[in-house]
């Protein structure tokens, strides 16, 4: 079981093509509220960064963002949060969003996005956390790449239990049940068969 105080939410500063992936995001926001949960992400005020933070904050929950100091003015960071966390790089912002946070969950997002679960799912399956990592696969904006890291397990590059170690739901709460009920898999990292 997992005691989910604060929830990182990795997402882009864009906001798509489709109006439903900032509608995922904020449902999002509101399920988090709703269970006392808190927001860490990336401190941005445009995007679905800025949606998620901004619907949080109108339904009365705490917003924390962690932005490093060179994207301050670039990715317009969000003036009014309940705490801001300046980064002097990339890197430690992403490693002060992994402190800060009991759980991580990816809504729709570019690069970065990507980057940032597919490094905090790794830290999971080489044991550095045991917090919980997953998708919000709103609208089936991720549904590839589940597709292709099915692939990836078939071919025998990931583990079948790293693999479930990724939660993915279309709901928000039904992804907060499971990120509540989750238990990381007992199974070391094994070393020398090519995984990472």
């Amino acid at each position: 079981m997992t005691t989910l105080k604060t929830l990182c939410v990795y997402c882009g500063s864009s906001s798509g093509r489709s109006a439903v992936y900032s509608e995922t995001a904020r449902a999002l926001a509101a399920a988090m509220v709703a269970r006392g949960i808190r927001l860490v992400y990336g401190g941005a005020s445009v995007g679905i960064m800025g949606a998620v933070a901004d619907e949080v904050l109108r339904l009365g929950g705490e917003a924390v963002g962690v932005i490093p100091e060179s994207l301050m003015r670039k990715e317009l960071a969000h003036a009014g949060l309940t705490e801001m966390h300046v980064t002097p790089s990339m890197h430690a912002r992403k490693t002060l969003m992994a402190e800060l946070a009991d759980g991580f969950v990816a809504l729709p997002g570019g690069i970065g996005t990507f980057e940032e679960l597919f490094e905090i799912w790794t830290w999971g399956q080489l044991g550095f956390h045991r917090k919980p990592c997953g998708l919000l696969n709103a609208a089936g904006y991720y549904d590839a790449l589940m597709a292709f890291l099915d692939h990836a397990a078939a071919e025998q590059f990931v583990r079948a239990e790293h693999r479930d170690m990724l939660v993915v739901e279309n709901d928000p709460a039904a992804l907060l049940d499971r990120f509540a009920a989750y238990e990381p898999p007992t199974l070391p990292k094994w070393v020398g068969r090519g995984e990472t």
